[in-house]
């Protein structure tokens, strides 16, 4: 695969007087200049509220917003465009969820099924949910080895279970989910599937149609995009039964002091003015993956990972979290033993492994991840992880490698 590093600008920068490696991808990704060039251009030539102006800016814009989304729509597969609902990222569009298909659908006393290596996000909503309407929170548990127990997951469902919600991919272990084979199960015990996709999207193909998700949820930074936009795909047959999570503008049909009548799909999920330069960002962002091949750059990315366990493997001390199936390097380092008996080896502390790599320009991301569900079955405070992207190359794994190592030694 050719390295499209060109196409970053950012990834020429110095910090502290050495080349940027940046291995935070996970949180989120660099953009190329054809995303840098679609926002600026539309803000000096196409600025002007959509949906709303019978003048020519605002008809531009609209149909820039609307082909955003049917650029969406042809990326995951989806049936069609009322199936796409703009928001702010996967945060926002999981708690879309939660509100509306709770309001509409859930009762005290229903479940709803979560998993054990969940980000914050695709937990928080739901116990918000469950504080509200006294739903139950039920928990798939995790392998020793960072894998869904699916036998586990399958006693989970009973006639009350009304929705899973499952991450793809972990942000943590790397792990990489068979939501197909989850989707099928949920679906045998007629329970619809919200999948988070912020750590798939980027890094594989996805056909929401194959997949039969009922929900799926992603956001535009992690995948070459701006910031502050993000998808929510959702079934036509759900979004159509689900109440507006949102009151305002653009999601009405007819408003008086009496009564309010709501828009039509999508627009009933997407009050207010939208941040509509970014979703021709995220559109620009899309095609820039789709013109390399997303199969290309899950393979370019698994050999990297693959490469990166490898070298990283040889480093002593080095303590793997999850099976980084892709994209994804959780790890802990201890540091050399004390004295000639070898005593008082220990961890040294992300924090600090993760500030010294920083100032060798190396960019990585320490902490819980929020996932500290994830961190307390784990037994740890947190790690560091390296979250790969393709303008990452060996060069920069090897960087990486040497990196740890001269901190390690200075433990």
């Amino acid at each position: 695969m050719n390295i499209h590093r060109a196409d970053f600008p950012i990834l020429n920068r110095e910090v502290y007087g050495k080349p940027l490696v940046y291995l935070d991808n996970g949180a989120t990704t660099q953009k190329p200049q054809c995303v840098i060039d679609a926002i600026t251009k539309e803000y000096l030539n196409v600025n002007a509220n959509v949906h709303r102006g019978v003048h020519y800016l605002s008809q531009e814009a609209t149909r820039l917003y609307e082909e955003a989304r049917e650029t969406v729509r042809a990326f995951i597969n989806a049936d069609s465009i009322e199936e796409i609902i703009f928001t702010r990222g996967t945060t926002e569009s999981i708690n879309l969820v939660a509100a509306s298909f709770g309001e509409a659908f859930l009762r005290e006393g229903n479940e709803v099924i979560v998993t054990e290596m969940e980000h914050h996000s695709n937990i928080v909503p739901w116990q918000l949910l469950r504080s509200r309407k006294g739903i139950v929170l039920k928990v798939c548990p995790i392998t020793d080895e960072g894998r869904l127990n699916l036998e586990a997951l399958e006693q989970l469902f009973t006639p009350k279970t009304r929705l899973l919600a499952c991450t793809h991919v972990s942000n943590v272990l790397g792990t990489v989910n068979p939501v197909a084979d989850i989707i099928r199960m949920a679906h045998a015990h007629d329970v619809p599937v919200l999948i988070d996709g912020a750590q798939s999207v980027p890094h594989m193909p996805l056909d929401v149609h194959a997949l039969d998700a009922d929900f799926y949820a992603f956001s535009g930074h992690k995948v070459y995009g701006p910031t502050g936009i993000g998808v929510l795909y959702g079934k036509q047959k759900w979004l159509e039964l689900m109440p507006p999570y949102m009151g305002g503008g653009e999601m009405i049909g007819k408003v008086s002091f009496e009564h309010t009548t709501f828009n039509v799909l999508p627009y009933k999920f997407e009050a207010g003015t939208p941040d509509y330069v970014a979703a021709h960002g995220l559109a620009a962002a899309l095609d820039f993956v789709s013109c390399i091949g997303m199969d290309k750059i899950q393979e370019y990315e698994h050999e990297l990972t693959r490469y990166a366990r490898e070298q990283m493997a040889l480093i002593p001390g080095m303590q793997f979290y999850g099976p980084s199936d892709n994209a994804v390097i959780s790890f802990n380092v201890a540091a050399p033993p004390l004295g000639k008996a070898g005593r008082g080896t220990s961890l040294i502390h992300h924090l600090d492994l993760g500030t010294l790599l920083d100032r060798l320009g190396i960019a990585v991301r320490t902490g819980h991840h929020c996932a500290e569900p994830l961190m307390h079955r784990l037994g740890i405070e947190g790690t560091v992880r390296a979250s790969l992207a393709l303008y990452n190359t060996k060069e920069e794994i090897d960087a990486l490698v040497a990196g740890i190592d001269r901190v390690r030694k200075m433990f």
